[in-house]
């Protein structure tokens, strides 16, 4: 039987039939990449969690509460779920640790993937050394240092071979997204990375997509070269304005005389014409809101964004699928309500730096809380995104 595999077409991505589609889904965050204020903790990164989870608890118990994690956050259920509201593309954030210890959690999202029709984008969302200064690329002390030693891009090419050889077959994985949001004041190093990175890939891998993210947080695509490869588009992430999507200012309301549908596309018509006039296609690999109830009008906010994606022709995927309830940041199409003694909103220490000690008593109480059934649907938010879809 004749293997399919998705390839881009100028300004369009075809199918293994050359049939046109549109990528439309969610991300999977906080599964395979742990971030902090997906379970209401500060925003530190993954790796001082679990440094203070084995000071409290062993290095055994952070391996079985890792597993445990995985084992509930995402089920096949959520595969099933997601294919049920006519998303067809998930996108898979992952920590490099993932890809090297355990890369058995990519190879069962593939499987269930594949049961349920939905492409995956491969997302590396921590690579070696962090390669932004913030906590959702584990950076350690506000250091991106991927940047700042070669050994550490070293390994990250290396690991994006062994991946790429690993799925070079996977006709359902729509392709990689090479590097999450990556900051940098040196444009040509991010080039040269990229140059590398797609030399690694394609030694064995020549069927999937490359999604190449632009600089500063996914924001500047104007500064990456055509790349020797004919199978690749730009990924950009769309949060503006942060002061209302991230609800840093309170009680701000959509629309205002700064922020309204027109300013919305005006801000995207610029990628679509960079992108068209390299003949790329565009994803938003990263858009979402922080839910209020619609009380402040979040639900129009992401229809006129979603309107403006789908005329353009952008393929996108909303951040997030599920987040314990936050007041800030975009928090999910569920959200978990309870204030259990592991999400603890009053403080002083909440979400996961109350793990070490409750872990022992609680363990059965805080795994069963990680499945969605334990979450609330986020109505607003998902109505939405299906009416777009």
């Amino acid at each position: 039987m004749k293997k399919t595999f998705l390839k881009t077409h100028k300004t369009s991505i075809i199918d293994g039939h050359g049939r046109q589609i549109l990528l439309k889904g969610v991300n999977f965050g906080g599964w395979l990449m742990m971030e902090a204020y997906f379970v209401h903790a500060a925003n530190l990164p993954q790796q001082v969690f679990e440094k203070e989870f084995t000071l409290a608890c062993g290095a055994k118990a952070l391996s079985e509460l890792m597993g445990k994690f995985r084992d509930n956050f995402i089920t096949e259920a959520d595969f099933k779920q997601v294919a049920s509201w006519g998303m067809n593309c998930i996108r898979l954030p992952f920590h490099y640790k993932v890809g090297v210890k355990s890369v058995f959690y990519l190879d069962q999202a593939i499987a269930w993937g594949q049961k349920h029709k939905v492409y995956l984008i491969l997302d590396l969302h921590a690579a070696y050394g962090a390669q932004n200064p913030d906590w959702h690329s584990d950076s350690l002390d506000g250091k991106a240092e991927l940047w700042t030693k070669k050994s550490n891009r070293q390994k990250t090419y290396a690991l994006w071979e062994k991946l790429a050889d690993r799925y070079k077959d996977e006709t359902i994985i729509a392709g990689y997204d090479v590097l999450n949001e990556p900051v940098l004041e040196d444009t040509g190093l991010l080039n040269e990375f990229y140059r590398e990175s797609i030399k690694a890939i394609r030694r064995s891998d020549k069927n999937h997509i490359l999604f190449i993210e632009g600089k500063h947080w996914a924001q500047q695509i104007d500064l990456l070269d055509d790349f020797a490869d004919d199978n690749w588009v730009y990924s950009i992430h769309f949060y503006e304005p942060m002061e209302f999507t991230f609800n840093l200012i309170p009680f701000m309301r959509y629309p205002w005389a700064g922020c309204n549908k027109d300013t919305l596309r005006h801000r995207m018509e610029g990628y679509s014409r960079f992108a068209q006039k390299k003949q790329r296609p565009v994803h938003v690999g990263e858009f979402g809101v922080n839910y209020r109830q619609g009380v402040y009008n979040e639900h129009l906010y992401l229809q006129d964004e979603l309107k403006c994606f789908n005329d353009l022709g952008f393929h996108w995927n909303y951040w997030t699928y599920k987040a314990v309830k936050n007041y800030m940041f975009p928090d999910g199409i569920y959200g978990y309500y309870p204030n259990s003694p592991w999400v603890h909103r009053q403080g002083p220490k909440t979400g996961w730096h109350c793990w070490g000690q409750l872990w022992a008593k609680h363990k059965n109480e805080m795994t069963a809380s990680w499945s969605t059934q334990a979450f609330g649907l986020n109505t607003h938010v998902i109505e939405g995104l299906k009416k777009a879809v």
